[in-house]
């Protein structure tokens, strides 16, 4: 199941139901990555698996980018993700399902801008997918 939703609460939960993943000393349930920023009450739940492990080993640290950067970059993700989303004829609907309230003219902090754009770094990579007219950062 695949979910983005942005508002009050902002839920992304991506790829299958099952949340285990294997490990090397046998199989452990993967944690949802969560983040909020209390004072604008939104959060980012992110259950897709695999993104742990992406963020932990491949993500470069939140202090690399601005604030900014990670926002316009996120906008124009958001806007193609919710254009297909309205396109279900054309996009897969099992991966494009809601869409995401992501208002330009808030500042939802670093925190929240990273962990959104870093997921959107994973699944264009998981999915085979591009949001954007840039380059796909990580291994």
């Amino acid at each position: 199941m695949y979910a983005l939703v942005f508002g009050s609460l902002l839920i992304v939960s991506c790829g299958t139901q099952n949340k285990v993943a294997a490990s090397a000393d046998g199989i452990e349930e993967e944690k949802p990555v969560r983040v909020a920023n209390d004072s604008l009450e939104y959060e980012i739940t992110i259950l897709d698996i695999g993104f742990n492990r992406y963020l932990n080993t491949v993500a470069r640290p939140m202090s690399f980018y601005s604030n900014e950067f990670l926002r316009a970059r996120n906008n124009v993700y958001v806007i193609e993700w919710n254009n297909r989303v309205q396109n279900p004829s054309r996009f897969d609907v099992n991966i494009y399902e809601n869409i995401i309230d992501y208002q330009s003219t808030i500042d939802y902090g670093l925190e929240v801008n990273y962990k959104l754009f870093w997921y959107f770094q994973f699944a264009q990579r998981k999915y085979n997918m591009r949001l954007g007219n840039f380059r796909i950062i990580g291994g």
